[in-house]
């Protein structure tokens, strides 16, 4: 078998050579990549950073039109299905709540509702003395 150098014509190889040679010096550095692509991320992360913030402030004007609205408690009433009663000044609004529509099943004064004595002490404060207690009762048997 003919070595290399003997198939390729004479005139081709200095041609060949420069173009190996300008090949690597147009070839960017490492380095270099690696500055601009973490420049460029920098970039990104910033304008998301930005566009989230902007959505906040935006959001937040939004909620002090509704700041007397409070969601007392909702229950699953299907897959996809829920009831919900909203506090509204002194007005209690039911509502059935489903993905495409909210209807509102009844209202009722706020001093018309049940409330739980329990509800309204938090469940935490004596989590301690309870779960103690749970556990003498546990080893004692």
């Amino acid at each position: 078998m003919k070595p290399i150098s003997s198939r390729i014509p004479a005139a081709l190889l200095p041609a060949l050579c420069a173009s190996s040679a300008h090949a690597n010096e147009a070839l960017p550095s490492t380095a270099g990549s690696i500055a601009q692509m973490l420049f460029g991320l920098v970039i990104v992360l910033a304008a998301l950073i930005g566009t989230l913030f902007l959505l906040r402030r935006l959001q937040a004007g939004r909620s002090q039109i509704i700041d007397g609205l409070k969601v007392i408690g909702a229950t699953h009433v299907g897959p996809r299905e829920r009831v919900v009663l909203l506090n509204v000044g002194s007005k209690v609004l039911v509502l059935g709540v489903t993905p495409g529509r909210v209807n509102a099943l009844h209202v009722l004064d706020a001093a018309e509702l049940p409330m739980k004595e329990a509800a309204a002490q938090p469940v935490s404060a004596d989590f301690a003395a309870r779960l103690r207690q749970l556990l003498e009762k546990r080893h004692a048997s």
